[in-house]
């Protein structure tokens, strides 16, 4: 039965969230402030946390911060429930290390959607990992079991999210991949109209990959369409991507 800790200070929505959790068959823990769910979270590690960004004695951006800093913490994936839905307040959610978002108030369905899109991509090791295969193209490898990827012969640790992405924009080398496209595949969920979610984790991928991250080389903003992965030196995107078993 999977673990899910809910930080929130308000004790209807977190009673609310609590029972239609444990309805949906999670053990389900709760924490009404920023210094008992860092607490909560240490001891438990839990499959997944839901967290409030207005808490009291610690808000949530930062619990989220020392959660991503904690080797044993670093890797739950973290929903952020909130009223606050301005675009900043997002990206700063996402900067601190949210894996998803939800603006309050919300729909119950919604909140057990995205819950089992979070579970489902974090105990989903990819098929190319199940195989044992490397995905390669180019300057490009993949390493799915442990989340890497050779770039350029460097090593580059990928957060789930950002394999997950960098993934998803590899199968379509050369092509332009919508949002829409992305939200189904690497979050696992019915887009909506808010991409913000995509653009944060993109410029986190530039970040780790490109030279200079404030004008891309490789992975391209198709302005209206989407994101377009072009890396130097393969064949041509119809070719598609190539695939190393490792025996």
């Amino acid at each position: 039965m999977p673990r899910i800790l809910v930080i929130d200070d308000d004790p209807a929505i977190s009673e609310l969230v609590a029972v239609n959790l444990e309805m949906a068959g999670y053990d389900v823990s709760q924490a009404e402030d920023g210094i008992k769910g860092q607490a909560l979270a240490l001891q438990l590690q839990p499959d997944l946390i839901m967290l409030d960004l207005m808490l009291p004695r610690v808000d949530g951006f930062t619990v989220c911060q020392r959660l991503r800093r904690d080797d044993r913490t670093s890797e739950i994936p973290v929903l952020m429930l909130t009223a606050l839905s301005q675009t900043q307040d997002k990206v700063e959610g996402f900067n601190a290390g949210a894996d998803d978002y939800l603006t309050k108030p919300f729909e119950v369905e919604e909140l057990l959607a995205r819950v089992r899109a979070l579970l489902r991509r974090t105990d989903r090791i990819p098929q190319a990992a199940k195989h044992s295969e490397i995905l390669n193209y180019g300057s490009l490898t993949l390493v799915p079991e442990r989340f890497e990827a050779i770039w350029f012969n460097e090593t580059v640790k990928l957060t789930h999210l950002e394999f997950e992405l960098l993934h998803c924009l590899l199968q379509r080398h050369g092509q332009t991949v919508s949002p829409s496209e992305i939200l189904r595949e690497v979050w696992g969920y019915d887009p909506d109209d808010d991409i913000e979610t995509i653009r944060v984790h993109i410029r986190h991928l530039r970040t780790k990959l490109e030279p200079d991250p404030r004008h891309p080389r490789y992975i391209k903003t198709v302005y209206g369409a989407g994101y377009c992965l072009e890396l130097p030196g393969v064949p041509p995107a119809s070719e598609g991507a190539s695939v190393t078993v490792v025996e």
